[in-house]
């Protein structure tokens, strides 16, 4: 039992919302935090935080269908009626609380996960209608005649996105499309494509960037309905989604010189591989930066734990991983997630599995402007935004977010402005970029 309260150690979180169950604390913190972008309501949020009984995830899964099902409701009415900006709101926020719904099934057969995640998928659907630029869902060409779904956010035709010199030169009625630079964004362990809008599309919008972005193997749609498990060559993702951007330059009015990618959570390591192999990355964002998977799993294992991996003594492992997860929720939802996502028979596989996701021996093939984000109080990768910075050759730079400053957590949970200001200042000033907008 002393080995397992050992491993829980890290899994306590800081910053408590309700909940004394770190899991249930931080995603709750996680569906508020859309509340900046009109994806969450704070009252909303609470007022079903209060009905879900604590480590049950079952509960978590009806209180958070019961308040999705109700805000998707009001959505239709709303738009019934005609109210237009209403309607868009409440399809916001259900498609976020359906997420949330979901995500807490951790069993890959379980009917709900598709039903849950396809009406998330749907509200989100409705509310790109109505918003006020454009948002086109996308099929990436991917490997074996495959495709990795995504969306592109651009404006639509009007007087901001024309260069108003050419227009000047040209005549008038020859305007030319202004090429923007473009933030390529993609979640990591267990995000989703419209969860990405929130995160990366809506900050990158209001600022005059074009965003594109995408799911890929064991991501959202990608694992539930293709399939396709975790890769750690990630390079191989991106690639094809660069190509697919560069090949609707003029369409999508695109700078091609000036392309950054973005990864969110575990894909501060994707982000960073793509980027060691890919010199069409313009800015690279690890939010957050890690160095080494498996060194990032295993940091807070006891001994006795880290001697049987050692010796490969996957029994003792696989019984020790199998006692936490039924005391643990974070570690059940982690290891059943990582074990569907990786397509991993077993906890052990899982945690050897993981030494491949490496930067060690590429790390100095970055050369683009690399900025590296940690928060202070984030147990997901401790210490390993730390060890990319000081891995890292080409200009770079490192910003932690502190708890006085309220974004402590994972991702800086619930500080959406602070860490879009931190974010998108550096990209400015790394592209020489002042939008118009």
């Amino acid at each position: 039992m002393r080995n397992l309260q050992v491993i829980a150690l890290r899994i306590t979180h800081r910053m408590k919302i309700i909940f004394n169950d770190p899991t249930f604390s931080s995603q709750l913190l996680r569906t508020i935090g859309e509340t900046y972008y009109k994806g969450a309501d704070i009252g909303e949020c609470l007022s079903t935080a209060y009905r879900i009984k604590e480590g049950d995830f079952e509960s978590w899964h009806t209180e958070w269908l019961k308040t999705a099902k109700r805000i998707h409701s009001y959505a239709d009415e709303s738009l019934a009626s005609g109210h237009i900006i209403s309607a868009r709101d409440a399809y916001l926020r259900a498609s976020n609380y359906y997420r949330a719904s979901e995500f807490l099934l951790i069993d890959p057969d379980d009917p709900r996960i598709q039903t849950t995640w396809g009406s998330s998928k749907k509200c989100f659907s409705e509310a790109a209608k109505l918003f006020p630029f454009h948002v086109e869902s996308i099929e990436i060409p991917y490997e074996h005649g495959t495709t990795l779904p995504g969306y592109f956010y651009h404006y639509s035709k009007r007087d901001s996105i024309y260069n108003s010199e050419d227009t000047k030169a040209n005549g008038k009625g020859t305007e030319k499309k202004l090429s923007r630079p473009v933030l390529i964004a993609h979640g990591g362990f267990d995000s989703t494509l419209e969860e990405l809008y929130c995160s990366a599309a809506a900050p990158a919008l209001e600022r005059g960037y074009n965003c594109l972005t995408f799911e890929g193997p064991g991501q959202g749609g990608v694992i539930r309905k293709r399939g396709i498990p975790f890769r750690y060559d990630w390079e191989k993702v991106v690639a094809p989604v660069i190509d697919y951007a560069i090949g609707r330059e003029e369409e999508f009015g695109i700078d091609v010189n000036r392309i950054a990618l973005m990864g969110m959570s575990m894909g501060g390591y994707l982000a960073a591989r793509a980027a060691a192999f890919d010199n069409r990355i313009s800015a690279c964002i690890l939010n957050d930066g890690v160095y080494d998977g498996y060194d990032a799993i295993t940091s807070s294992f006891p001994e006795s734990l880290l001697t049987a991996l050692e010796e490969g003594n996957s029994e003792f492992v696989n019984s020790t991983l199998t006692d936490l997860m039924e005391s643990d929720p974070n570690a059940r939802f982690n290891m059943k997630h990582g074990m569907w996502t990786s397509r991993s028979n077993s906890p052990y596989d899982l945690i050897t599995g993981a030494k491949s996701y490496t930067l060690k021996d590429i790390i100095k093939n970055i050369t683009c402007p690399t900025l590296v984000l940690e928060a202070e109080k984030d147990d997901s990768f401790p210490g390993q935004p730390k060890k990319v910075y000081d891995g890292l050759e080409s200009p770079k730079k490192y910003v932690i977010f502190t708890q006085e400053e309220g974004a402590e957590e994972h991702c800086q949970g619930g500080a959406s402005a602070l860490s879009n200001q931190r974010i998108f200042d550096w990209i400015d000033e790394v592209f020489k970029y002042k939008p118009g907008l």
